[in-house]
């Protein structure tokens, strides 16, 4: 069990929990970590969103990197994507961004990036974790020469500009219509100072709202994690669809002109039939977690494609996808990898392959997502002991339960019974075709999970 990382780096309360000693501590470590095997003085860059505590933990982080000997690029408040694909673009030993992602603003976290531009691996975590609680945090010091330097380097925001226009301009020059108005959400996070350059440099029209971040309104009411404003807004200036983006900008969620909701699984489907008509889809295959909607099953059966499913966690369908070669994979929550561009999820990547789609398709937002039915899903918690969560496996009456009702959905319904990583409980999904049922037996089942496990 990992100490200090849980599923997506360390995220904890800024400056009471995620404290300036244990940040320093955590830079510090890795540092050595990722940069041990290189010969020459190691380059990391951090890049952050715009909570308050940014340039606090900020501070910390570039202090541990400085003290061991690392020199640092400070990019200031920039997309999580962005930070990794500068990361493989200067040929950087590693990369830090500074964000909680959709959290509340009194969260920050800290996500490592490899110097490929990818999340680091669980053992490389494990690792930096041993460093940090062992004796040998204290030899790494440089002293004198040694002693690393940062620069503030805020201009290559604008080389992530370009990384769009390069890929995306002589497109969209030729299918922009007039007509065609999107709505923006920045979450007044990580999106807010870059979203608008990069839709005005594509000539796509849009409006714009929550993109004037305070320190602690980020993903207030907003965003990817709060539809409900983007809807509202869409709907009343009569846009052509909306999308909107979490506090650290790797996560994009849409709504359509009618104000219904574009989820991640619904996403994928598009982007891949998009895909597979140009034969741009590697493999025919499709990438997702145990977490998406039996919709997606039957959209990628009925439409020829494969669906390999990993754990839940961006990280693991993007190890899926260098793995095995395939170039599309994503998450329900809006996390969404297109390989070919970036090797992590990318809000506004996904959001103008997701308006590409639909422009060269000539249909309204509303028409492409016909492509997919999603199945209704209902998620409920069973509290169990900490140290039995995982025994639900072995309990036969749970077994029963479980296979009884699999049997009858007849291919029709789904079970997902999960334990939670980090909190004592065991998460009960179950998918059909009926909400009212799906409800009731899913409350059965975290009540059945609940009596045996307590």
């Amino acid at each position: 069990m990992r100490k200090y990382f849980g599923t997506d780096g360390i995220r904890r309360i800024a400056n009471t929990e995620l404290t300036p000693e244990l940040v320093y501590r955590v830079a510090k470590a890795g540092a050595y970590v990722l940069s041990k095997q290189s010969e020459h003085t190691p380059t990391i860059l951090i890049g952050r969103d715009t909570r308050i505590s940014g340039t606090l933990i900020e501070s910390a982080m570039v202090a541990g990197f400085l003290s061991y000997g690392a020199n640092v690029k400070l990019l200031g408040v920039i997309p999580t994507p962005a930070v990794a694909y500068l990361t493989r673009k200067l040929n950087a030993d590693a990369s830090v961004v500074i964000s909680a992602s959709h959290n509340t603003y009194e969260f920050n976290g800290i996500k490592y990036f490899s110097n490929k531009g990818t999340k680091i691996l669980d053992s490389l975590e494990e690792e930096i974790e041993e460093v940090m609680d062992s004796g040998k945090i204290d030899e790494l010091t440089a002293v004198s020469n040694k002693i690393g330097v940062s620069e503030y380097r805020l201009d290559l925001l604008d080389e992530y500009v370009y990384f769009f226009r390069k890929n995306f301009d002589d497109n969209f020059e030729k299918i922009n219509k007039n007509d065609f108005i999107v709505g923006i959400d920045t979450a007044n996070g990580a999106t807010s100072y870059v979203a608008e350059k990069i839709f005005k440099s594509l000539g796509i029209r849009y409006k714009i709202i929550n993109n004037e971040p305070d320190g602690i309104n980020i993903n207030h009411n907003c965003g990817s994690t709060h539809l409900e404003g983007l809807k509202k807004y869409v709907i009343e200036n009569k846009l052509s669809m909306g999308v909107a983006y979490d506090g650290d900008g790797d996560r994009c969620l849409a709504v359509d002109e009618n104000g219904n909701e574009i989820d991640g699984d619904i996403i994928m489907a598009i982007i891949s039939n998009y895909l597979k008509n140009k034969g741009k889809l590697n493999k025919d295959t499709l990438v997702a977690t145990v977490m998406s909607n039996l919709g997606l099953h039957k959209y990628s059966r009925d439409n020829g494609l494969e669906l390999m499913q990993t754990k839940v966690g961006d990280r693991y369908v993007l190890e899926e996808m260098i793995k095995n070669g395939y170039n599309l994979g994503g998450e329900q929550s809006g996390h969404v990898i297109l390989l070919d561009y970036n090797p992590t999820g990318d809000g506004i990547l996904t959001s103008l392959m997701l308006i590409q789609s639909i422009l060269e398709a000539n249909k309204k937002a509303s028409e492409m997502t016909k492509i997919i039915k999603l199945y209704p899903q209902v998620l409920i918690n069973a509290k169990v002991s900490s140290d039995k969560k995982y025994n639900y496996e072995n309990d036969e009456e749970i077994k029963q339960a479980i296979e009884k009702l699999e049997k009858e959905f007849a291919g029709n319904g789904r079970v997902l019974i999960r334990p939670s990583g980090t909190e004592p409980l065991v998460r009960v999904m179950i998918e059909g075709e009926d909400q009212e049922y799906i409800t009731k037996k899913a409350k059965e089942i975290a009540e059945l999970i609940e009596k045996k496990l307590k």
